[in-house]
This record gives structure tokens, sequence and C-alpha cells, in this order.
């Protein structure tokens, strides 16, 4: 039998961690949606990013990103601030409030990423990591996301 191609690989093993995540943040009882969790984590990752600079990172569509954000602004949790350097765009930021729930979805985040991690020795995670990013950083160089 052929062995699949890396990229499918790749792909697939995305799909699964992130089905994996979504199974953790409900067993985690969060009272936020996946999407919502995972819309914190990278607005905590990537702290000052537009909106639409946001849905291109979380790769999902601007309206799905919105009514993420509407629901977690409704409860306090982020803030669309006006970008100094295009009144049109908004910049999400989060508030105090959220990094209670911050912590909660990274624990559930961090018991997802054991488990598929799981074999690997330090060395190997951490070879794994750089891999990762060097195929982030040369994607990067033909494909830029807005910021």
């Amino acid at each position: 039998m052929m062995e699949p191609p890396i990229g499918f690989m790749l792909v697939d093993a995305a799909r699964l961690y992130r089905a994996r995540l979504d199974q953790a943040f409900e067993q985690a009882g969060l009272g936020i949606t996946a999407g919502e969790a995972r819309t914190l984590a990278h607005v905590n990752i990537n702290p000052g990013l537009r909106q639409t600079a946001l849905a291109v990172r979380m790769n999902v569509e601007p309206m799905t990103l919105v009514g993420f954000l509407d629901r977690l602004e409704a409860q306090g949790l982020v803030v669309r601030e006006t970008d100094p350097t295009d009144r049109r765009a908004k910049i999400i930021r989060l508030t105090d409030a959220a990094a209670p729930l911050l912590e909660r979805v990274m624990a559930a985040s961090a018991g997802a990423r054991e488990e598929a991690l799981k074999g690997l020795s330090d060395p190997d995670r951490a070879a794994f990591r750089a891999a990762l990013a060097l195929i982030r950083e040369n994607l990067c160089q033909t494909t830029k996301p807005e910021d």
C-alpha cells in the first residue's frame, strides 16, 4: 500500500486534533461553544489583530467570526475597538473578565494536546514543534495572512 502524502497526513491530523479540542471544550463545561473558545485562544495568542485578519487566522468565514464575537462581547469577554489607522476596521481585544475562562480553555487544550502527543519524547516534541514552525514559516513566505 502506498504511503499517504505528508499534506494529507498533516490536514487529517489537524482535522482530528480540532475535533478533539472541540470535544475537550464541550466536556469542560465552559459555557461557551468550541468556536467561541477557539476565538478567545486566538485573540490571546494574536493580540491586537483586526477582525478580518482574525477570521483568516482562524480559517472561518467573517460572518461566522462575527457571531462568535457578538456572543463573547455580550458576555464581556472581548471588546472591538476602532483601529486608529483605519476607522472602518475593528481590533479585537480580550477583557480582564476573560482571564479565568481563558485559563479553563487552555487547560482543556492542554489535555487534548497531551493525548495527541502521547508517546512522543520531549526531544521528539521539540523537533515536531520546530518542524511545524519551519513549515509554517515556509508557507507564510508564499501565503501571507492579513494583519
